[in-house]
């Protein structure tokens, strides 16, 4: 859930058209020459960065890597190093599916 405004009523976003499209599109895609070329056109390339780091955050998370260890192999701030764990660990638990199953399939970077 996330805040319209500070103040307000927590807002799903998934409860809209538009979201409801967005992960039809996501799991319509079936190479990985296709998620790049969607996630190119969607996503500017800081946004990429951005979800690229989190991920890779979240990977070194549970290979139980402190925080100094993991903000200096990805450049990535205290705060985003801290909201990612918070995902992990008190989450919808996203994070902890895709990385299981990375695992699994041997597709680590």
């Amino acid at each position: 859930m996330i805040f319209e405004r500070r103040g307000e009523r927590p807002m799903d976003v998934f409860h809209t058209k538009g979201a409801a499209l967005l992960i039809q599109a996501i799991l319509a895609l079936e190479t990985e020459e296709e998620c790049r070329a969607f996630l190119e056109d969607l996503m500017t390339g800081r946004e990429i960065q951005d979800c690229s780091q989190r991920i890779l955050v979240a990977s070194l998370l549970r290979e139980k890597l402190v925080y100094s260890r993991i903000a200096q192999a990805t450049g990535a701030s205290s705060a985003t190093i801290s909201r990612v764990n918070r995902c992990c660990t008190y989450g919808a638990g996203g994070y902890k599916v895709v990385l299981e199953r990375i695992e699994e399939k041997g597709m680590e970077g």
